[in-house]
């Protein structure tokens, strides 16, 4: 397989339809504790605070953001690791934002995740045979031929050999670690795969070959995607539609060409600026942020990126910005920012030569 990240063709243009799923208003708090003995509430942390994101079936979103903006704990929310604070997660229609383990036992298999760490996401007193076989025993699942069966045949699936079924965690390198969770994930032939930083911890050769397979199976299975990573290289090359977060609110959303090449939002101009270049001619300014970002805890008034943003003014501070369609932007290309930063100009179509 191919070291380089290369873009394959990815399932045909999606946003028509109905959702599969579907974040509305989407909240997580985690409680800030104080006290020896008598333990008391002082404060919140925000991880979400007011998310809206819809996945189509057989698309992939990605979710980018600096360290500690809530794109996990989005991710555990969607898979219901975690208990939403408020708002409404739908996934085909329903409702599941409270729903209990038996009212989510049918969706479960539905709905799967890879883990960022290919180390300890592994129990390394299993069998790489029992790891991907656990959820189909788990969910009474017997597949035609049996689960061994089945097993090797994903094992084959994510290129590894069928033959290391009965070899243990520690015999693999990471980049086939990875390769395993995947295969763990595909066992109950899931619609949405969350994927948290899939790649982050691997070695750079080996994150072009983790990508370019999750390309794969999608194109081929038609799983529909929520990719959460922070490098915007990565997301570029395996995402259609991108949301931009910041400190647990989604500051810009467009498709992947929309985006990267005519971004609204002043934070995702930052972000974009920072992003490494193969060309030794581009002369692109980078721009540098001031100050760090804000306590989750307490967040600002306002914009919640006035306080590094070079374009605030005092309406920032008082008025939060709507996430909707700017003028001169494509439909679905959505920025929350009082002053964005301006449209790239359309290029003009080359005349043919007689």
């Amino acid at each position: 397989m191919s070291n380089e990240l290369t873009l394959k063709p990815t399932v045909p243009a999606v946003g028509s339809g109905d959702p599969l799923l579907s974040l509305t208003g989407l909240k997580k708090h985690f409680p800030v504790m104080d006290g020896f003995l008598f333990k008391r509430q002082v404060g919140a942390v925000h991880a979400v605070d007011g998310l809206d994101l819809d996945v189509f079936p057989g698309e992939s979103v990605g979710l980018v953001g600096e360290s500690g903006c809530g794109k996990s704990t989005t991710g555990r929310l969607v898979t219901r690791l975690l208990e939403p604070t408020a708002g409404k997660i739908s996934y085909a229609g329903q409702d599941i934002t409270h729903s209990g383990r038996k009212e989510l036992a049918p969706i479960r298999s539905e709905i799967q995740m890879i883990f960022q760490d290919p180390y300890s996401s592994l129990n390394p007193r299993h069998t790489v045979g029992s790891i991907i076989g656990a959820p189909m025993e788990i969910n009474g699942i017997n597949p035609k031929g049996g689960v061994q069966r089945r097993v090797q045949e994903l094992l084959e699936t994510v290129g590894l050999n069928p033959e290391h079924y009965n070899r243990f965690p520690h015999e693999f390198s990471g980049g086939q670690r990875q390769r395993i969770g995947v295969a763990r994930a595909l066992s109950l032939s899931p619609k949405l795969i969350v994927a948290d930083e899939p790649v982050s911890a691997l070695d750079v050769s080996i994150q072009a070959q983790v990508v370019n397979l999750l390309q794969e199976l999608q194109r081929e299975l038609g799983i529909a995607f929520l990719f959460i990573a922070h490098d915007l290289s990565v997301v570029r090359h395996f995402s259609q539609r991108v949301a931009v977060m910041y400190l647990g609110k989604i500051v810009e959303i467009a498709d992947r060409k929309s985006l990267y090449e005519s971004p609204r939002h002043p934070y995702t101009h930052a972000l974009l600026s920072a992003v490494p270049e193969a060309d030794p001619d581009d002369d692109r300014e980078r721009i540098r942020l001031t100050g760090d970002v804000p306590s989750p805890v307490n967040p600002p008034s306002g914009c919640r990126f006035r306080t590094r943003c070079w374009k605030a003014q005092e309406k920032c501070a008082v008025e939060e910005p709507p996430l909707i369609q700017l003028s001169g932007n494509a439909g679905g290309h959505l920025t929350a920012c009082h002053f964005p930063e301006e449209a790239a100009p359309a290029v003009p179509a080359q005349r043919a030569e007689v």
